[in-house]
């Protein structure tokens, strides 16, 4: 079966960075779009970033827009979350999602099949 597993989180001061990698293992026939997802205490989770199979679409929310970069290297079906500039309000549980229904990045969180565990990321001020 197809598995996602985040790595990468932890705790990082106010304008500091993390990179976070999710890599998807299991029977990958199909190519795939993926995406990141946060969740913080009480609240949704929310859309973070997304990106296509071939790398070429890729799609940010306005918070992070210009802070966080998305990439992948299918060849290591690895997907990557690169964090800069953080602030406290990026504090959350990240999780990386699956698409095997198409090619094309969503950012819509109920279009995504397979979902990693989550890797917790804090941000202090």
């Amino acid at each position: 079966q197809i598995q996602l597993v985040e790595s990468g989180g932890g705790l990082v001061q106010a304008g500091g960075s993390l990179r976070l990698s999710c890599v998807v293992s299991g029977r990958t026939f199909s190519s795939y779009a993926m995406g990141w997802f946060r969740q913080a205490p009480g609240k949704e989770r929310d859309f973070v970033a997304a990106i296509s199979w071939s790398g070429s679409n890729r799609y940010y929310a306005d918070s992070v827009k210009g802070r966080f970069t998305i990439s992948r290297d299918n060849a290591k079906n690895t997907v990557y979350l690169q964090m800069n500039v953080l602030k406290p309000e990026d504090t959350a549980v990240y999780f990386c999602a699956a698409d095997f229904g198409t090619v094309v990045a969503s950012t819509a969180l109920y279009e995504y099949d397979y979902w990693g565990q989550g890797t917790q990321v804090t941000v202090s001020s």
